[in-house]
């Protein structure tokens, strides 16, 4: 997930020069998940607006503001979490998607974290255990 993040923020650089691509984020959990959008999708959208010189901040589907990122919740079965992001125009789409099969790679990540911070002091991120 922490690479979707830092692709889908540094292609949202790359977009600033092509005017004919709208962006959208969609995000898909399962039916227990109480918040929606996700933390996740927010900081994906985040990223991209911080990038990107169209947009400033993101609004929740159905309501669809000019200037802001659509974001699409979807709560169904027991999805542990996909999100894409797609770069849409008239002549073709570009779709970034990070499809979570199970909790293993949270679990995971969180270990990495520990390990990453177990003999250091200070404020970290996941972009610093990873390097990016």
């Amino acid at each position: 997930m922490n690479l979707l993040l830092k692709l889908s923020s540094e292609l949202s650089k790359y977009m600033n020069d092509l005017k004919d691509y709208s962006v959208s984020v969609e995000e898909i959990h399962h039916t227990k998940k109480l918040d929606a959008p996700s933390g996740t999708a927010i900081t994906i959208a985040d990223g991209i607006s911080e990038n990107h010189e169209a947009y400033s901040g993101w609004c929740l589907e159905p309501d669809v503001i000019p200037g802001k990122i659509p974001v699409r919740a979807v709560r169904e079965g027991m999805v542990p979490g996909t999100h894409t992001i797609t770069w849409e125009s008239d002549i073709d789409t570009l779709v970034l998607k990070h499809e979570a099969r199970n909790r293993k790679g949270l679990a995971f990540g969180a270990v990495l974290a520990a390990e990453f911070i177990a003999k250091r002091k200070g404020v970290f991120t996941m972009s610093d255990v990873l390097g990016f």
